[in-house]
């Protein structure tokens, strides 16, 4: 009888809990979104001729915008690793 207790016992206390929770998904899925645009907005400005110099390929957009959205998506995805939903300030 006893040690069916202990059974009982030892199984509620392996209770199995995930790392994350609904809010870190949310933000990992955001900053996924966020770092694909910007993969988005890096894409083009290709020729179709290899031996025409297009100069669109240096636009602000492409060399300054993208690069700093990515980083930002980065960002959201360490934020989302670091943030502890367990823990409300209300």
């Amino acid at each position: 009888m006893g040690e069916s207790k202990r059974k009982q016992e030892r199984k509620e206390e392996r209770k199995e809990y995930f790392v994350f929770e609904r809010k870190n998904y949310l933000f990992m899925i955001i900053g996924l979104l966020v770092i694909a645009f910007g993969f988005i907005l890096m894409s083009g400005g290709g020729s179709d001729n290899p031996e025409v110099f297009n100069p669109d390929i240096f636009s602000p957009r492409r060399i300054r915008l993208a690069p700093i959205i990515v980083i930002i998506g980065f960002a959201i995805e360490v934020y989302a690793i670091l943030l502890d939903p367990k823990t409300d300030k209300s």
